[in-house]
């Protein structure tokens, strides 16, 4: 199964849809184009294929989350405002590592640290 993710005006995922292998198949070779269209004309919009396992885009797309076409990625919503973007994962990283200690820990973004819970 393919899934896909349709994007609003502004790159921002509205819905994740699944669509049967066979829609993407162009003699024999799965093509993202003909999932797209296969997409659009069912629905209309602007659509991008995505994937679980990161293969495509780097993140799996999810409502909310934002299509980064220079990056080619989706990226997810932006937890802290201290959090700064890993530009190989696409995904947002506090500015402190979290332990390693076994013990469960918050962020807390007034002290920028993790704090245990």
């Amino acid at each position: 199964m393919a899934h896909f993710a349709k994007l609003d005006e502004n790159n921002v995922v509205t819905e994740v849809i699944v669509i049967h292998n066979n829609e993407l198949l162009d003699n024999g070779v799965e093509s993202e184009s003909k999932g797209i269209a296969f997409c659009q004309s069912l629905f209309g919009g602007n659509w991008k294929q995505t994937s679980y396992n990161g293969n495509i885009r780097k993140n799996f797309a999810g409502v909310g989350m934002t299509y980064d076409s220079e990056k080619n990625a989706f990226i997810p919503f932006k937890p802290f405002t201290s959090w700064v973007l890993d530009e190989d994962t696409c995904q947002w990283q506090a500015p402190v590592a979290y332990p390693n200690d076994g013990k469960k820990y918050a962020w807390s973004e007034l002290t920028r640290q993790w704090v245990e819970n």
